[in-house]
């Protein structure tokens, strides 16, 4: 079995396997409720499908001016799909189809319950 053949069965499980992630992302967008978890089932699982694809792609072109392109793809992605999720769920909050109280900006000092309160032994 030589370098080749290993590369190309290598590339298609790669891109068999993001297609896998793309069709979870896609039913994830369907059956999910609410905007948040629906944008978390748009970015996550999207973002590693598309980077999965790039080196399956990779793998099977061997031309150094496709896998250079490919980077880019790759590295222009990574830099968009998260920018698009945070403004989607930054427009459904803004909008109101996010409930403030599903929101958890992290622990503050009136609600943290590790903390000794001022005047208490």
């Amino acid at each position: 079995m030589s370098w080749t053949e290993v590369a190309d069965a290598l590339g298609l499980v790669l891109i068999v396997a993001s297609a896998v992630l793309c069709l979870a992302a896609s039913v994830g967008l369907l059956r999910f409720p609410d905007l948040l978890t629906r944008m978390h089932a748009a970015t996550k699982p999207q973002v590693l499908g598309v980077i999965l694809v790039l080196i399956g792609i990779g793998l099977r072109s061997r031309d150094w001016l496709d896998i250079g392109m490919l980077v880019l793809i790759g590295v222009f992605q990574m830099m968009t799909i998260p920018v698009g999720g945070h403004m989607v769920g930054r427009a459904g909050f803004r909008t109101g189809q996010v409930a403030p109280t599903d929101i958890h900006l992290g622990p503050s000092a009136e609600y943290d319950t590790h903390r000794e309160t001022p005047g208490t032994s």
